[in-house]
């Protein structure tokens, strides 16, 4: 047995989809109990603002970023967005207009399909990293994962950790691809125990994002991780997270599984845009 298969037996048995589903379903039940303004505010401080489109340029992410360093201070009772995460080519933009006390993100490493060399996805990380980006989103090699080459999926997330210097690393599993509790459940797994800071549901670009039984999944894999190496994992959810309720029911989970110690911006992330604006109007 080597050290991947003996760090996936560590959490036998595997999570099952219809037991996921039923245990996912009693959490939300909680829902109700944490609609409340204090939560949206903290909900607003875990945001990932982002801007990942085509189109973008120079000018469009000086004024997104803009908008951030507006906010700083206008709502005193609202914290900043934790992060402003976008193209790893526009790291130094975000880096020269920023004035606000925000981290930047950047997404990178073949972003979104993981499908180029190894030596482009770490010089890409690099890159950024000079550049000022102070966390990295890259997607996890997928087809690595499928094909079960255990080796070669962890020695690129630590060859690329190693490139992020002291950047925090966010592993984007795409559970929309990986699609049953038990292969979302290893890709935590090999993630986390190949460095991984983050782990992350969902590019939003190609398949579906985020659902309540994937954060399910994570926050059990990061919780019995925790508990047998003391060590905090974070969780960012991603792709489709746009309502209030969206929100606060990823909140719930978080909180129920991993408990307050995860309810802080520096542990829980969302990824969205939209989902700003939307909870401003509710606090």
């Amino acid at each position: 047995m080597n050290k991947y298969e003996e760090a996936l037996g560590n959490f036998k048995p595997d999570l099952q989809d219809e037991e996921v589903h039923k245990k996912t379903a009693i959490i939300l039940d909680k829902y109700g109990e944490n609609n409340t303004p204090a939560v949206l505010k903290f909900l607003y401080s875990c945001i990932d603002l982002t801007s990942l489109n085509t189109e973008d340029n120079r000018e469009s992410i000086w004024r997104f970023t803009e908008t951030v360093n507006d906010f700083e201070g206008a709502r005193p009772d609202v914290p900043n967005v934790a992060a402003i995460c976008v193209y790893p080519n526009f790291v130094s933009t975000v880096k020269e207009a920023l004035t606000a006390d925000v981290r930047i993100a950047s997404v990178a490493g073949g972003f979104p399909s993981s499908q180029t060399f190894i030596e482009i996805k770490i010089a890409e990380v690099s890159l950024a990293v000079g550049d000022g980006a102070d966390e990295i989103d890259i997607v996890l090699n997928a087809g690595a994962f499928f094909e079960e080459s255990w080796e070669e999926l962890c020695r690129e997330i630590e060859e690329i950790k190693a490139a992020c210097r002291n950047s925090l690393l966010k592993v984007i599993l795409e559970t929309g691809l990986l699609k049953t509790a038990s292969n979302i459940q290893k890709a935590t797994i090999l993630s986390m125990y190949s460095g991984a800071d983050f782990i992350k549901t969902s590019t939003g670009k190609v398949y579906p994002g985020a659902t309540h039984e994937s954060v399910y999944v994570i926050c059990q894999t990061i919780k019995e991780y925790s508990r047998i190496h003391r060590k905090k994992i974070g969780i960012k959810v991603s792709g489709g997270v746009r309502t209030v309720e969206d929100a606060v029911k990823y909140y719930t989970i978080v909180k129920e599984i991993l408990g307050d110690e995860w309810l802080t911006p520096q542990l829980f992330r969302i990824g969205a845009s939209g989902l700003a604006k939307n909870l401003l109007e509710y606090v």
